[in-house]
């Protein structure tokens, strides 16, 4: 049974590769926002993953979120989220996600994952190059 409140904290330092200059989703030196939203949907994935059989994974299907403050190179920063709600089925899980650096609040906001059998879904992707 997944539980509601769970939570799960990432966080690592802020490097150049990190930055929105090299992720080609700005032209500054700073945290990119892609980044903070994989950290955040990587919280948010590990958070789930311990309530999964083996084979099990969970893949986002939903991602709304705010990136509110900018984080320099070299800075530590941190994503959290947490579960808030489990469909009847089981199979959809929502997350609030929060991320923050040193100094404070940097983003946040909402995500969606669906519980998957992973063979099953890499087969389905795979489909997608047959003729």
């Amino acid at each position: 049974m997944i539980l509601i409140g769970t939570r799960c904290r990432l966080e690592q330092t802020v490097t150049q590769a990190l930055t929105a200059e090299a992720a080609g989703s700005g032209a500054l030196p700073v945290f990119g926002t892609p980044f903070m939203a994989a950290m955040m949907e990587n919280a948010a994935q590990t958070c789930l993953q311990s309530y999964l059989e083996q084979g099990r994974g969970s893949v986002g299907t939903h991602l709304d979120i705010t990136h509110d403050a900018p984080t320099p190179v070299g800075m530590r920063v941190f994503a959290e989220a947490e579960i808030v709600s489990v469909s009847e089925d089981g199979r959809m899980v929502d997350f609030k996600v929060s991320a923050w650096d040193e100094k404070g609040p940097i983003g946040g906001g909402v995500h969606t994952r669906a519980i998957i059998q992973n063979e099953k879904f890499l087969a389905n992707c795979s489909r997608k190059l047959e003729g």
